[in-house]
């Protein structure tokens, strides 16, 4: 739940439009962001200035001790590219050691749950292709706010404390506990031993971070598990997107290891069932929980390392794969569909459209909060727990292994039409990712409404009791009649009272061909759309 949690009134509207455009989960990264591009920055450029900023005001979310990806689409394109800069785990990785251990999941408080981080290498590739000015400039917005201070956050400020027994004692902390203590909402803090690594990364670019004595700071908070050899080969990938056709529109996200696809390949079912096209409807409702949970339960059989998946990534949306699926989707019924495994999630998500109209949709995360909440020495930053996301079933396509990629939540989308980009869409939130991303889209294409308006819409997610029923739960604004109506379907309902921050924020951005409109999400108070 919200308790205490500032949210603005869903009311509110959190709208900017202009030829350059930034959303992203917090004021301080829109700002460095469209400040970038008033001072002759793309897109490209923007959004890595504004990932940094995340990452020093928001660790809670995300940090260059975390992952990336992105896809970009470039005027004239006729299609997206796609990065995936998610990171390997280390060549001392040993599956076996952690079940003699007596685990049957990786802990995400070990040097075990550590892959390599691969923001900075994402930073330097999206850099070098698309960028238009030096990766220090784009840097420079984040190192004067880790060095000269910046207030904290509502959600900082909750995680400080709920992790302060883990982090305080940690070099990588300095700064942000004043006087040994959890910092209230507001109080200024500084980070000065990020703001020197994010100082040598300016000059030397990915050496600074995983060469030298970084490097061995990294390698030695984990055990050795992360060597040398593993720190010098790059994460980052250029990788065919995946894509479906949706709702008069082409939809594009990142392949496995993301589970990016069940965001659209749900968006496929909810269109081909045709429900009503009136959001306050019942079925509009039912028929999009239930083309979620249709493809939900499948994810952890199917999203690993692109090395090791057991089906083509562009199988996964293909038209001919799914329509089967319709076949067990009722609309005057729940259906019943296997368990699907949690994912929780700690994640910032931002999209920028430029005057030229290069947009990207780009999401980086440390996965549980601050990750591992193990520290890099004396660097400044904590280092993610995405391995936490391998399996440890022998044999399992995900099963964890030396320089493999583990399954991961991020799910970033573009949109295009007739090859033009159309929106940028992506949110946080682990495995109610796809879902939120599911009910934005549809409420925006299938139903009409503008972002604007789909944001103030009341959201739902769905988890899986034991025994098979579907679990929603629901913000307010659903009429009693409506949710009557879905618990005589067979859906288990439990109303939240409240708008959740967790159920976003989502960030969108739609493109007209001479100006974008983004919309943030009120759901979380430091959201902002700032246009040029």
């Amino acid at each position: 739940m919200n308790a205490g949690r500032p949210v603005r009134p869903l009311e509110a509207s959190l709208r900017a439009e202009g030829p350059g455009v930034a959303v992203t989960p917090h004021h301080l990264a829109s700002t460095a962001a469209v400040d970038i591009l008033h001072r002759g920055g793309n897109a490209v450029d923007a959004a890595i200035a504004a990932d940094a900023v995340l990452g020093v005001v928001a660790p809670e979310t995300c940090g260059i001790g975390g992952d990336l990806f992105a896809l970009i689409h470039k005027p004239g394109a006729t299609e997206p590219v796609a990065l995936n800069a998610s990171g390997r785990a280390g060549s001392g990785t040993d599956a076996d050691a952690v079940r003699s251990a007596g685990h049957k999941a990786i802990p995400i408080r070990s040097p075990w749950a550590v892959t390599v981080p691969g923001c900075v290498d994402g930073w330097e590739a999206l850099a070098g292709r698309y960028g238009s000015l030096a990766l220090a400039a784009a840097l420079e917005p984040a190192i004067g706010l880790a060095a000269g201070g910046f207030p904290v956050g509502w959600e900082l400020a909750q995680s400080l404390a709920r992790l302060s027994q883990a982090l305080v004692p940690q070099e990588s902390a300095a700064g942000l506990y004043p006087d040994g203590a959890p910092p209230d909402p507001g109080t200024m803090v500084i980070r000065p031993g990020l703001a020197a690594t994010l100082e040598r990364i300016a000059t030397e670019g990915r050496a600074a971070l995983y060469d030298g004595p970084i490097g061995e700071m990294i390698s030695a908070a984990t055990d050795g598990t992360i060597l040398p050899e593993d720190l010098s080969m790059s994460q980052a990938d250029w990788v065919d997107p995946v894509s479906i056709d949706i709702m008069g529109q082409k939809a594009w996200t990142i392949p496995p290891n993301s589970q990016g696809y069940l965001t659209l390949a749900a968006a496929w079912l909810f269109e081909h069932l045709e429900p009503p096209r009136d959001p306050a409807d019942p079925l509009f409702t039912h028929a999009a929980i239930e083309a979620y949970r249709a493809v939900a339960w499948e994810r952890d059989l199917y999203v690993t390392d692109s090395a090791h998946s057991p089906i083509d990534p562009g199988a996964l949306l293909d038209p001919t794969r799914l329509a089967p699926k319709l076949d067990h989707i009722k609309l005057d019924a729940r259906a019943d569909w296997p368990v699907p495994q949690r994912a929780p999630g700690g994640t910032a998500y931002l999209c920028v459209r430029d005057r030229d109209g290069l947009g990207i949709s780009l999401i980086q995360s440390n996965y549980h909060g601050i990750g591992s909440t193990i520290g890099a020495g004396s660097a400044g930053f904590f280092l993610h727990d995405r391995g936490s996301g391998f399996s440890l079933e022998p044999g399992h396509p995900n099963e964890l292994a030396p320089r493999k990629r583990p399954l991961h939540t991020l799910s970033p989308t573009l949109w295009t039409q007739d090859a033009s980009l159309s929106m940028l869409l992506g949110t946080r939130g682990g495995d109610f990712q796809p879902q939120t991303l599911l009910q934005m889209s549809t409420y925006m294409l299938w139903a009409g409404r503008t972002a604007d308006e789909a944001h103030r819409l009341p959201r739902w997610v769905t988890q899986e009791w034991r025994d098979g029923d579907s679990a929603v739960q629901h913000e307010p604004g659903y009429s009693e009649a409506n949710l009557s109506r879905l618990n005589g379907l067979g859906h288990r309902l439990a109303a939240t009272g409240q708008p959740m921050a967790g159920w976003g924020p989502v960030s969108v951005i739609t493109d007209t061909g001479d100006t974008g409109t983004g919309a943030a999400d009120p759901r979380v108070a430091t959201t902002a759309a700032l246009a040029t």
